[in-house]
């Protein structure tokens, strides 16, 4: 593919705005700060991908960048370019650079460096156009740094869901101190193959899922408590999983010295939102005699990152 200035000349006249792709990109690190500057300088590297919001938590030792670009198509439809998919990789190369998994902690579960990559399509983009990308993307990360890669949902061939894929890794089970997740301590070699990339582990590096999916909201309840059994109790009672709310998925953390949380994923939040699920918590927190804050959100609404997006890429060319 040509990338010559007048190619770009070109598809800056072609590009359709309402075809948008957003990544949101995990990666297990936040408290070494010369790891994320490196990791967000290879971002900056093209103006045509922009990180529209940055999430970061110490006691999860975890942060998450969500990065939007345009898809563009050939003359049949089909998406042939877009300029997430080098800026992604040059993150993961800087990330893979700068962290060791055999020296990270955190009260997070996690089972990589680059642990998790979600493309969600924006405006008028669609989910096969996401699911062209992860794809592409897995593949990249699977040659290029072989880590093992694991697709998910509609970047899977039968959709598989990313809880089940995690379930059979083990990625919910802490190995330290009953609460916490710190280096590598699983099998180097893994019994379900992955989708790409090698079947041996480089601890160093461990595991990526990849997926794509419609937009899911990622919403936090601190409870004031350092009871992590009464707190996974109620995120489980909470969960779809546990007989509780539809498409809602959660898991209950310790975070920091004197609270823990329960972190929930909305897989649909327009039928079921955060103000539901903190009016569960609640309740049966109140049950447990507990106390709740009141729980936020760790990204922006889509018309938000969009508009974000907008405005920072009208700067740029300004």
């Amino acid at each position: 593919m040509d990338h010559s200035p007048a190619c770009k000349d070109k598809k800056k006249k072609t590009i359709d705005q309402s075809m948008l792709l957003c990544c949101k990109l995990y990666i297990s690190e936040s408290r070494n700060h010369a790891a994320l500057d490196a990791i967000e300088r290879a971002a900056r590297l093209d103006p045509e991908s922009v990180i529209v919001n940055k999430f970061e938590d110490r006691a999860y030792n975890r942060v998450r960048y969500t990065i939007v670009s345009y898809v563009m198509h050939d003359s049949t439809g089909s998406a042939i370019y877009s300029p997430l998919q080098q800026t992604v990789m040059a993150m993961a190369e800087a990330a893979f650079g700068a962290i060791n998994l055999e020296q990270h902690s955190g009260a997070h579960p996690r089972l990589g460096v680059v642990d998790d990559i979600v493309f969600h399509p924006l405006a008028r983009a669609s989910l096969d156009e996401a699911a062209w990308l992860a794809k592409a993307v897995a593949v990249d990360i699977g040659n290029r740094f072989q880590v093992p890669v694991y697709l998910y949902a509609a970047a899977h061939p039968t959709g598989k869901a990313l809880d089940t894929i995690r379930r059979e890794l083990g990625y919910y089970r802490p190995n330290f101190m009953g609460s916490q997740w710190a280096g590598w301590t699983m099998p180097e070699i893994l019994r379900e193959k992955p989708d790409e990339g090698p079947t041996s582990i480089c601890p160093a590096r461990g595991i990526s899922m990849i997926g794509a999916r419609p937009w899911v909201a990622l919403y936090n309840i601190p409870i004031l408590s350092t009871d992590v059994a009464a707190t996974r109790r109620i995120a489980r009672m909470v969960s779809a999983r546990g007989g509780g709310l539809p498409t809602v998925q959660t898991l209950g953390l310790v975070h920091g010295e004197d609270s823990t949380e329960i972190a929930c994923m909305l897989l649909e939040p327009n039928q079921i939102g955060g103000e539901r699920v903190q009016n569960h918590v609640e309740m049966l927190a109140a049950q447990e005699g507990l106390d709740v804050e009141k729980g936020y959100f760790t990204d922006h609404s889509p018309d938000m990152i969009i508009e974000k997006y907008m405005k920072l890429t009208s700067e740029d060319r300004n």
